[in-house]
């Protein structure tokens, strides 16, 4: 059975994290699974947005404790750079727009793999926990990263810190995602925003996802070099001519992410 299920429509894949009955927790095989899936995403030239969602009732209860303590398991520092790193790596690099549709409970891996997303839609039932502190470790897969720019350095020491969950409004109130959605018709509403994702110029999102990995460590006048070189690019794609000639022709473009 395979641990990363895979839905293709229109340019846009679906990946769905699919151990049910574990809350979607990681193991070894769904962690390399989940590599490879993202990898052949880059690959295909028909892939023009991804999504990452849940199997279930959770979206993923992060890593799976009782691989860790079994005596065949893995070590924890191979989970972290073996397993999680890789992850967030392929997300941030990937030249295509990824959605989080986090339909359950995000916990621990789980909280900041979604959290490394472009964008992060949330049911309304949905809770973030960073879990770690339970268990006496720390927060990784980018939480001390992407948590303190997305809620300021206050709010996410706190909450490694506590392991308080924070349910998917009160995540919306404080800008920790894009939006918090009715639980009726939610995974319909995050495929309509994947389908019109996968519709737009991709290639010029791929270059804007580019330049705000660049801003986390760019001085201004760095990143406006950098706006204009990514510009200049994007200028001379396919969809900027589309999108240009559609504009004056009062026509709805048609873009190919090329």
């Amino acid at each position: 059975m395979s641990l990363i299920l895979s839905e293709f429509e229109e340019g846009l894949l679906i990946l769905r994290f699919n151990r049910p009955d574990k809350y979607n927790s990681f193991n070894q095989a769904m962690a390399f699974e989940l590599q490879a899936a993202l990898d052949e995403a880059a690959e295909r030239s028909d892939v023009r947005a991804v999504i990452l969602t849940g199997e279930g009732k959770a979206f993923c209860a992060g890593q799976d404790l009782a691989e860790v303590v079994g005596p065949d398991g893995p070590e924890l520092p191979d989970i972290v750079a073996k397993h999680y790193n890789p992850i967030i790596t392929r997300i941030r690099k990937l030249e295509l727009p990824v959605i989080a549709a986090v339909n359950g409970v995000a916990a621990g891996a789980g909280a900041n793999i979604a959290l490394a997303c472009d964008i992060v839609l949330a049911c309304e039932s949905a809770k973030f926990i960073q879990a770690f502190s339970k268990i006496g470790l720390i927060p990784d897969s980018g939480g001390t990263f992407f948590l303190p720019r997305l809620v300021g350095f206050q709010k996410a020491l706190a909450l490694c810190m506590t392991g308080e969950a924070v349910g998917a409004i009160e995540a919306d109130a404080m800008n920790m995602i894009y939006k918090a959605l009715p639980d009726e018709d939610f995974m319909e509403e995050a495929k309509a925003l994947g389908l019109k994702m996968a519709a737009m110029p991709t290639k010029g999102l791929a270059y804007t996802k580019a330049l705000f990995n660049e801003s986390y460590s760019n001085s201004l006048e760095e990143q406006l070099d950098s706006e204009g070189d990514y510009q200049t690019q994007a200028g001379q794609t396919y969809d900027y001519k589309e999108g240009v000639n559609a504009f004056l022709e009062k026509r709805k473009a048609i873009f190919k992410g090329e």
